[in-house]
């Protein structure tokens, strides 16, 4: 992939190449050449059993630079090479393993650093991007998938493996992604992360909220979150500093997002009135209850006092957070999203003119692909001149990297 002056977006970049003790190490060799030919410089950072597929000085001749593989050297030597993977972490704006194995997937995972890639790895600001290689049955167990699953909330990219013969003699979803689709996925991801946000300070808000009716129960929705901890992922990507304001999920918080939890509408409302005017942007993912139980008991209300009709459940209206923050909005720019089963656009019109917005993503759960829970969205882009931008079925990171787009043309015509 590359702009339209044909020029690949990889020029002049500062890149780590990881490299695994798998059959597939071989095209890592390749990898590495494609990446100096289109202007990157590429330092090269192997697992020990990496280097008994391929000798580091191959690697090492073709990048002109010192492989990496032990973290401290073996007879002698500079000292300095144990904080080399700070230094490298600092240095790098983006950083592939490919191929990675289901080991080091599982490390990255736990955050296990016991050799210098996986060390670097935990050490990095940079954007990490990895290959799976292995065999089918391993990369369809499980535990791997529940572990890539993780990596992903995380922010780190994925570049799916290929479906074809592999090193054991069967056929199936193992084979490391040629070179030239890594490629594709370096530029694209390069493309939208060209560190535009730098310097602005970005407020999401993601997951749903719960509020109580007595001592164990409690109304809630069925937001996972996902979509807010893509946006504040793809920001932090990007450079922005971002402030994470979380209902009760099961992600993980991104990387370089300082993550800010709440429970209820009351404790989200409190949350975001204090950080707003810390802000540029407010982006409201957030799935808020509409209505809360009117003084809840602190305790449990045991089922016959209902059937006697004993205790009684009376609702009011939640506090409209961003009716609240509106109040000190000024020159911030304002997101907000809107769930909608039907009159989807001009339900999503009416909240944008009722809360100045200066944005609306509205998506229908009812659309394949839509849903709660999943890691694709399907929503359209509203601007206050009535404009709109429809995009196709996504994947929430990427839907997150065009509501960023449309923010950055906002932030710069004002």
């Amino acid at each position: 992939m590359a702009n339209a002056a044909g020029q690949s977006f990889l020029k002049g970049k500062k890149i780590l190449l990881g490299v695994c003790g798998s059959i597939a190490a071989y095209k890592s060799v390749y990898l590495l050449r494609e990446l100096i030919k289109r202007g990157s410089d590429v330092r090269v950072v192997m697992t020990p059993a990496a280097a008994q597929f391929v000798a580091p000085l191959t690697f090492s001749s073709l990048s002109h630079h010192q492989v990496y593989v032990e973290m401290f050297p073996s007879k002698g030597g500079s000292l300095s090479v144990g904080v080399e993977h700070i230094e490298l972490a600092l240095w790098a704006d983006l950083m592939i393993i490919a191929p990675i194995t289901a080991t080091t997937i599982a490390k990255l995972r736990y955050g296990i650093a016991d050799n210098m890639l996986t060390t670097l790895a935990l050490a990095l600001r940079a954007p990490l991007m990895i290959a799976p290689a292995m065999d089918a049955d391993m990369y369809l167990k499980d535990a791997t998938q529940e572990n890539i699953g993780k990596l992903k909330e995380r922010g780190v990219l994925i570049v799916e493996p290929e479906e074809g013969e592999l090193a054991s003699g069967l056929t199936g979803t193992g084979r490391l992604a040629e070179v030239e689709k890594i490629l594709h996925q370096v530029d694209k991801f390069l493309e939208g992360h060209h560190h535009d946000l730098v310097g602005m300070k970005i407020l999401v808000t993601a997951g749903p909220t719960q509020e109580p009716i007595d001592a164990v129960r409690f109304i809630s929705n069925r937001s996972s979150g996902k979509m807010g901890y893509a946006v504040a992922a793809a920001a932090a990507n990007r450079g922005a500093e971002v402030k994470l304001i979380s209902g009760p999920v099961c992600l993980e918080t991104p990387r370089n997002v300082l993550r800010l939890d709440a429970v209820t509408s009351d404790q989200m409302h409190a949350l975001v009135m204090s950080e707003v005017e810390w802000c540029d942007v407010l982006v409201m993912t957030a799935a808020v209850a509409d209505y809360k139980v009117e003084n809840p008991p602190p305790r449990k209300i045991k089922k016959d006092e209902f059937k006697k009709g004993a205790s009684r459940i009376d609702l009011i209206e939640t506090v409209d957070i961003l009716k609240d923050a509106g109040k000190k909005k000024g020159e911030r720019t304002f997101v907000g999203f809107a769930l909608e089963t039907n009159d989807v656009i001009d339900n999503a019109l009416k909240k944008m003119t009722s809360k100045s917005l200066d944005l609306v993503v509205v998506n229908n759960p009812l659309e394949e692909g839509a849903g709660f829970g999943v890691d694709t969205n399907r929503v359209t882009i509203l601007k206050p001149d009535g404009t709109r931008e429809v995009l196709p079925l996504m994947r929430k990171y990427d839907v997150a990297l065009r509501i960023l787009d449309h923010i950055v043309a906002i932030r710069r015509r004002t």
